[in-house]
C-alpha cells in the first residue's frame, strides 16, 4: 500500500514553490519525518518530510517543476527496503548508455555523472558547482545540514586540488580543441526571480535617493578589542560590529520616526518599534530576516540573532515567518570588500542602510592630520516620505552613537 506525499502548507499567501531537489531516490529506505524533498518558495527552502516509514515510490515531479499546495509529488511504499530497492525504477542510472567518444568527449561525459553518486542528490547549484570546477563529489566532506555539500565546499576543495600533470601530446590536443567559448543557460530559482521582481518594483515605486556619510570606527574598534574575549567568555558569541549599528539605527530611528515609516496607499504608517532586516548571504541569494522589537535588545542579544540568522541561512533552515514584515534594513557589504555603494530599499520599507569596508585614511581632527580607520556610510530612501533633512540627520545621529558608544548605552 502505497502513501501519497503531498506538498505542505508553506505559509501565508503562499501557494506554490519549485522542486529544487529530491533528497530520496525510488528504492531508498526512508523514515517518517526524514526529508525526501527540497522546495524552494519565494523566500526560503523548505523541506518536505516523508509522513511514514517505508520505501521511497515514484518521483511524480521533475526538479525545477513548479507544484502547488496540496499536490502529490512522490508515494511511500510500505516495506523494508529489501524488495522494493530491487524493483524500484530507476530512470536515471538504466537510461541508454552514450555511446562511445573521443577523449574529449568522454571526459565532458563522465562530469554529469558524478554529483549523483553520492548517498543523497545534490542541489542545483551545488552540481552546477561541482561541473564548473571538475570536483568529484564523493571525495568531499559536506558542512551543510545532515552533511550535504554546499557550495562553499565545492570552491574549498576545487583551491586545494593538486595542478595537474602535463597532458601528452595527443591530450593536450584534445584540450586545446575544447576551450572554445561556452555558454550555460540556467533556470532562475525561485528566489532569486523574487529578488529581481521585488528591487525593480523598488526602482519603479520609489523615489529612490541616496545620501552618504562617513563614520570614523576607532572607538569602536577599542571597545571590541578590549571586551571582545570577556563577552564571548559571558555570553558565548562574537562581539562584531553589527551590534553596535543595529542598536545605533535603533537609536536614531526613534529621533526621525519617518525613516523607519511605510507608505500604504495614500497613508504613511509610522512604526513605534524597530523591526531591523539584516541581509545575509545564502547559497541561493540574498536574503533579508528579520531581528524583531531590535530597540529591546541588548548587544549580546543583537548578536546572537543575527549569527543564528547567518548559520541557518547557510544551510537553508530559516523560517518563513522569520523573513516577514521588517521596518528597515541594513545591508554590510564591507563583508565583502565593498567600498560604497547604493544599496535599494526593500519594499514596503522606505529606507536602507549600505554599511561598507574599514580602512585608514587619512583625516583632519583637531587641525591635525591622522590616520583613522573609516568606514563609508550609505542611506539609500524613498524621497516621497523622507526629506534630505531628516536623511542627513538620521546619518548624523548613527555616526555619532558609533564614534562614541557610550551614547548607546545611556540613550543619548
Amino acid at each position: 500500500m502505497a502513501t501519497e506525499v503531498t506538498v505542505p502548507v508553506l505559509g501565508e499567501s503562499i501557494t506554490e514553490a519549485t522542486l529544487g531537489e529530491w533528497l530520496k531516490q525510488p528504492g531508498d529506505k526512508v523514515a517518517a519525518d526524514e526529508p525526501i524533498a527540497s522546495l524552494e518558495t519565494d523566500k526560503v527552502s523548505v523541506e518536505v518530510p516523508s509522513p511514514v516509514a517505508g520505501i521511497m515510490g515514484a518521483h511524480a515531479v521533475q526538479v525545477g517543476e513548479t507544484v502547488l499546495v496540496g499536490a502529490m509529488i512522490a508515494t511511500i511504499d510500505a516495506g523494508d527496503g529489501a524488495p522494493a530497492a530491487a524493483a524500484a525504477p530507476q530512470p536515471a542510472v538504466t537510461a541508454s548508455p552514450a555511446p562511445q567518444a573521443a577523449p574529449a568527449d568522454s571526459a565532458g561525459q563522465q562530469a554529469p555523472a558524478a554529483p549523483s553518486d553520492g548517498p543523497a542528490a545534490l542541489s542545483p547549484s551545488v552540481r552546477r558547482a561541482v561541473l564548473e570546477h571538475g570536483v568529484d563529489p564523493s571525495t568531499v566532506k559536506g558542512t551543510g545540514k545532515d552533511g550535504r555539500l554546499t557550495k562553499d565546499d565545492v570552491a574549498t576543495a576545487a583551491s586545494s586540488k593538486p595542478a595537474p600533470a602535463a597532458p601528452e601530446a595527443p591530450v593536450a590536443a584534445s584540450v586545446a580543441a575544447s576551450t572554445g567559448r561556452k555558454e550555460e543557460r540556467v533556470r532562475m530559482t525561485r528566489l532569486r526571480q523574487t529578488i529581481a521582481k521585488r528591487l525593480k518594483e523598488a526602482q519603479n515605486t520609489a523615489a529612490l535617493l541616496t545620501t552618504f556619510n562617513d563614520v570614523d570606527m576607532t572607538a569602536v574598534i577599542e571597545a571590541r578589542t578590549k571586551y571582545k574575549d570577556l563577552f564571548e567568555k559571558k555570553h558565548g558569541v562574537r562581539l562584531g560590529f553589527m551590534g553596535f549599528f543595529v542598536k545605533a539605527a535603533c537609536m536614531a530611528l526613534k529621533d526621525i520616526p519617518s525613516v523607519n515609516a511605510s507608505i500604504e496607499g495614500d497613508e504613511i504608517v509610522y512604526h513605534d518599534y524597530a523591526d531591523i532586516s539584516v541581509a545575509v548571504s545564502s547559497p541561493g541569494g540574498l536574503v533579508v530576516p528579520v531581528v524583531r522589537d531590535a530597540d529591546q535588545m541588548s548587544v549580546a542579544q543583537v548578536e546572537k540573532t543575527i549569527g543564528d540568522f547567518g548559520r541557518r541561512a547557510k544551510d537553508g533552515s530559516l523560517k518563513m515567518d522569520e523573513m516577514k514584515g521588517g521596518t528597515f534594513t541594513i545591508s554590510n557589504g564591507g563583508v565583502f570588500g565593498s567600498l560604497m555603494s547604493t544599496p535599494i530599499i526593500n519594499p514596503p520599507q522606505s529606507a536602507v542602510l549600505g554599511l561598507h569596508r574599514i580602512e585608514d585614511r587619512a583625516v583632519v581632527v583637531d587641525g591635525q592630520i591622522v590616520i583613522r580607520p573609516m568606514m563609508y556610510l550609505a542611506l539609500s530612501y524613498d524621497h516621497r516620505l523622507i526629506d534630505g533633512r531628516e536623511a542627513v540627520t538620521f546619518l548624523v545621529a548613527l555616526k555619532n552613537a558609533i564614534e562614541d558608544p557610550t551614547r548607546i548605552l545611556i540613550d543619548l
